[in-house]
């Protein structure tokens, strides 16, 4: 009798292990800095459960993405395994073409996700869902196209572009009308970084209101900018370059009629420049010349004066599986009188603290000793109020931070688009 409980508990036991593994499903935490499409990712695949919680995940998928020197993407797909899966890791990188649309790069993203996440999926019950094609009539074709781009590039590398851009908004006592243009040229390789840009923009604003007297009145505001730009940076090895530039600008706002600026400097990486998805750690040094011509007479009783100065800048950023941070330091100051520098710093991070808590801090500090442009006049009660002159001040702060908590359920795998809620 013993002897057929046992054997009866046995196979009640088997049954239910048999029907858990029929129905495992790889537990997938999506860490996305690029903007990705979440539904249609959950969409699309649906043999897997995404979860809300990382620390739940069979694998944890952190997806980043650095502009190329086409105007595209490559990005990177890092797969860190967990829990059972966690002797299993992967990386995967792919180039997004910068002619491509919003729909065929989010393709191109769930094709190669799709790729990074069938090993794991193999090692479930869910593999017999899978379907891999590594067949096609073209690939001969494809192939020998592909061979012959490398070998040969018409443009040489250089990439062009071209854009407009304008708005405008009114109301009874109010308008505002702007318009924007820039073209440029730029050769990106593995050794060099050369690039052409020029930039320029107007802006008009207008005001209506009542005096003390009940009179209307109307003030009117124009503000242009126009700047061009020349630099030629050239890498040494893995972890030093170097670089200059030059730029000619003129703006109505800066009381900047005329600017010309030569700079020259070095640079160290910490780390190799290649691991720039996940970390760098840039300190660079700068020596500059600037010949500024104003519109107005300065503070210092100057129309044109020529300066020269230096700085020193250093850029850390980490991007891991609990978050990511980013530090910036920058001081720069002018030989002639040590006392006119510029200080600045920001710090921006989003960090998991658990599964479910995380939070975020953006700040950014600057102290301000170096505004020699600005008129010995001033600026207009209007121009202040309006913010259509720059002006004095020995400080900028600013901040953005908070905290977030999700609890319940850990599953994500739904999409329901009814009332866009």
């Amino acid at each position: 009798m013993k002897l057929r409980i046992t054997a009866v508990s046995f196979l009640v036991l088997l049954f239910y292990i048999n029907a858990g593994a029929q129905t495992s499903r790889l537990k997938v935490f999506i860490d996305c800095q690029s903007g990705c499409d979440m539904n249609y990712i959950r969409t699309e695949i649906n043999i897997v459960d995404f979860v809300l919680d990382r620390l739940a995940a069979d694998v944890h998928v952190l997806i980043t993405d650095q502009n190329t020197g086409s105007g595209g993407d490559k990005y990177q797909l890092i797969f860190f395994g967990q829990n059972s899966f966690k002797q299993m890791a992967d990386t995967i990188y792919f180039d997004n073409a910068a002619n491509n649309t919003d729909f065929e790069e989010r393709d191109l993203l769930l094709k190669y996700l799709k790729l990074g996440l069938t090993p794991f999926i193999t090692k479930t019950n869910m593999a017999q869902y899978i379907t891999v094609q590594m067949k096609t009539e073209k690939i001969k074709d494809e192939t020998k196209k592909d061979s012959t781009q490398s070998k040969k590039d018409p443009w040489n590398y250089w990439v062009f572009n071209t854009s407009i851009n304008g708005s405008g908004s009114a109301e009874e006592s109010f308008e505002n009308s702007n318009v924007n243009g820039e073209l440029s040229a730029v050769r990106i390789t593995e050794e060099s970084k050369i690039g052409f840009q020029l930039e320029a923009g107007k802006e008009r604003s207008s005001y209506e209101y009542k005096d003390d007297s009940g009179f209307l009145q109307k003030d009117i505001f124009k503000n242009e900018n126009y700047t061009f730009t020349q630099y030629l940076i050239k890498s040494i090895d893995d972890h030093w370059s170097w670089a200059y530039e030059l730029e000619l600008s003129r703006n109505t706002f800066s009381n900047n009629k005329q600017r010309t600026q030569l700079s020259f400097g070095i640079e160290y990486d910490i780390y190799p420049y290649t691991q720039v998805n996940t970390k760098y750690f840039t300190i660079s040094y700068q020596l500059d010349v600037r010949r500024n011509n104003y519109f107005d007479s300065t503070l210092y009783d100057k129309t044109k004066e020529t300066l020269a100065g230096h700085g020193i800048e250093s850029s850390v950023s980490f991007n891991q599986k609990w978050g990511n941070i980013q530090f910036g330091l920058e001081y720069h100051n002018y030989f002639h009188n040590w006392k006119l520098f510029n200080l600045q710093a920001n710090c921006g991070m989003e960090i998991r603290i658990t599964g479910g808590l995380s939070f975020f801090v953006f700040t950014n500090a600057e102290l301000i000793r170096d505004q020699i442009f600005l008129p010995k006049e001033g600026a207009t009660p209007q121009e202040v109020l309006t913010r259509q002159r720059q002006i004095a001040s020995g400080y900028s702060l600013s901040a953005h931070f908070g905290i977030n908590y999700r609890f319940g359920s850990k599953l994500n795998n739904f999409v329901n688009p009814r009332f866009f809620r």
